[in-house]
């Protein structure tokens, strides 16, 4: 072998390495370029350091406050093409509450000669240029941009006859000494010896000199390719774990961050996919027998997806080999996964992710990864619902379903203050059932429950949607009618008279309780300038209601002089004075 062939062989060896180097380089670049753009388009967040620029569904760009670099942009998980480029870009889909895709999140890093520079300094001696320049050792690098490495080109010595010469006598002596030591396999056998137990301390960078084409030169050249592959593994992984270590940060600010389920679930997904290198995937909830999400609704027990949430069990394969047949909607692909996820006794939803890059099926560890989150989006679902139950219980009353007294002064402030800034009149409604305390002593209070049950439902069944319930504490109730003056008032008082009193309660084990109403009304702004003192007004047309007989209602005068309109008897009844309940 001349001294030419080594340098030559060394050269390539240079490129080898250089060429894995800048591939991994280009793969953690792309992924944080991922990761930043999946920040922006589920989070909201702005990394910095990194151009993002925000463009609308039809990939036009919006304005973001950043300057990105002019196109045209290189985009990761694509081949490169000879043109040149002037940015590396990652985007992350933008979608709406309802799942519709509204644009798109970039993240961008020009591709200057700061750029060049710090892939050149991965390379451990070799040059990153475009792929169209460079010398005559030159290897072009698969990936998004058209770049290629290179190293210099081996030179001959000068004084190549006289190292010849060299050469020819050291190989003299050589074969001599080969002979006297029995042999000419000891020191490359050496060599790679030593670079086995380099390998075995982690140290990648091993190489061993190919100095034959024999078995131990094949041998030599197979570790050296060994050592490369897994180099070049090391970096893929290293960057793989950087993205997950970032998605996974991501993951736990949402969780922390937000009770908006729909947020959280998007988040899982989107940390699930770049875990897995799925190309798409979709999360749905069970709600009556049917799977639920942005844009889709499937039947439980049809299809993949209806097959898996209605069984339990998880599945993973490629659909024209291992079927099942997919439901009409159900997203189509190649390859799958889903796996349910569950709170105690029941499954709540399924987590999906189809069609993994570079064509591979999903296998059995991608499978325990989806696990992991389905578990996480298991963890939201109850938390939200845990949440959303002490808000509920937080602001109705447990008995009635109505909401409660907190929640009636923060409403009557709120009411009155629309009411004030659009010129509208607000009806207040004082309710007391009469002579509730007789059916607790005579029926028990298991009935006495049951009577207010009964009797919130009725009153929901005559007010409206916009109309307000409220239950003040005992047999005592607030209605608030927004936008409503005194005949509408007057209106829904009768109905309400009406709707108590027509049929008598029905309660277990005893006698239907025949039961009615005293209601006492106001209005704003004629009977008070704030809410409390309107409700107050009310309160006091309760008591004269009740004074004049129970089971009726009475409208107050502005000057608080009150006049009953109704009752059961029919017709106006005499204002009488105040009276106990």
């Amino acid at each position: 072998m001349t001294v030419t062939a080594v340098n030559r062989a060394r050269a390539v060896e240079r490129l080898d390495r250089a060429g894995a180097a800048v591939r991994g380089a280009l793969d953690a670049l792309c992924a944080q370029l991922r990761a930043d753009a999946t920040a922006a388009a589920v989070a909201g967040q702005r990394p910095a350091g990194v151009t993002v620029q925000l463009r609308d569904a039809s990939d036009h760009p919006v304005g973001t406050g950043d300057r990105p670099p002019a196109g045209p942009w290189a985009l990761c998980g694509r081949s490169n093409r000879p043109a040149p480029y002037a940015a590396l870009a990652a985007r992350a889909e933008l979608r709406n509450p309802a799942g519709v895709l509204i644009g798109y999140a970039y993240a961008v890093r020009p591709v200057d000669d700061a750029l060049l520079d710090q892939l050149t300094d991965v390379t451990g001696g070799a040059t990153v240029t475009a792929a169209g320049a460079g010398g005559p050792m030159r290897r072009p690098v698969d990936g998004p941009l058209p770049l290629a490495v290179t190293v210099p080109a081996p030179t001959t010595p000068v004084l190549l006859p006289v190292l010849l010469g060299v050469v020819l006598v050291a190989a003299a002596g050589a074969v001599a000494a080969a002979r006297w030591l029995a042999g000419g396999t000891t020191r490359p056998l050496a060599e790679l010896a030593a670079a086995a137990d380099r390998v075995a301390d982690g140290d990648l960078s091993a190489r061993v000199p190919v100095r034959a084409r024999d078995e131990v030169g094949r041998l030599a050249a197979t570790f050296n390719r060994m050592t490369r592959e897994m180099q070049s593994y090391v970096a893929a992984l290293t960057a793989s774990r950087d993205q997950l270590r970032g998605q996974l940060g991501l993951l736990g600010d949402t969780l922390s961050s937000t009770h908006d389920l729909q947020r959280i679930l998007d988040v899982i997904l989107q940390t699930a996919r770049a875990a897995t290198g799925a190309q798409s995937g979709v999360v749905l909830l069970i709600e009556d027998d049917e799977l639920v999400g942005p844009g889709l609704r499937l039947p439980v027990g049809s299809g993949l997806l209806g097959c898996v949430a209605g069984t339990g069990v998880a599945r993973r394969g490629r659909v024209d080999r291992d079927g099942p047949v997919l439901a009409p909607g159900e997203p189509a692909c190649r390859t799958y996964m889903a796996v349910p996820f569950n709170i105690p006794d029941s499954v709540r939803g399924v987590l999906a992710l189809y069609d993994r890059v570079g064509d591979d099926e999903f296998d059995d560890a991608d499978l325990v990864t989806l696990r992991t989150f389905a578990g996480q989006a298991a963890i939201a679902v109850e938390n939200v619902r845990v949440h959303e139950e002490a808000q509920r219980l937080s602001h109705t009353d447990a008995l009635t379903s109505l909401y409660n007294y907190r929640t009636l002064k923060d409403s009557l402030r709120r009411e009155v203050e629309r009411a004030s800034r659009f010129g509208h009149r607000l009806c207040v409604l004082a309710l007391d059932l009469d002579r509730f305390k007789q059916v607790n002593d005579s029926y028990g209070h298991a009935a006495g429950d049951v009577v207010l049950v009964e009797f919130a439902r009725r009153v929901r069944s005559v007010i409206r949607e916009v109309d307000l319930a409220f239950r003040r504490g005992g047999e005592e109730f607030v209605v608030l009618l927004p936008e409503t003056d005194a005949p509408g008032g007057i209106v829904v008082a009768e109905r309400l008279n009406a709707a108590i009193r027509a049929t008598p309660i029905g309660v277990p084990n005893k006698p239907p309780i025949p039961v009615t109403v005293s209601i006492g009304i106001a209005v704003y702004p004629e009977h008070g300038a704030t809410g409390p003192q309107v409700r107050e007004v009310a309160d006091d047309a309760l008591y004269q209601a009740k004074a004049g007989g129970r089971d009726r209602y009475r409208l107050a005068e502005p000057d608080r002089m009150l006049v009953a309109v109704g009752g059961a008897s029919g017709g106006p009844q005499p204002a009488l004075p105040g009276a106990g309940r």
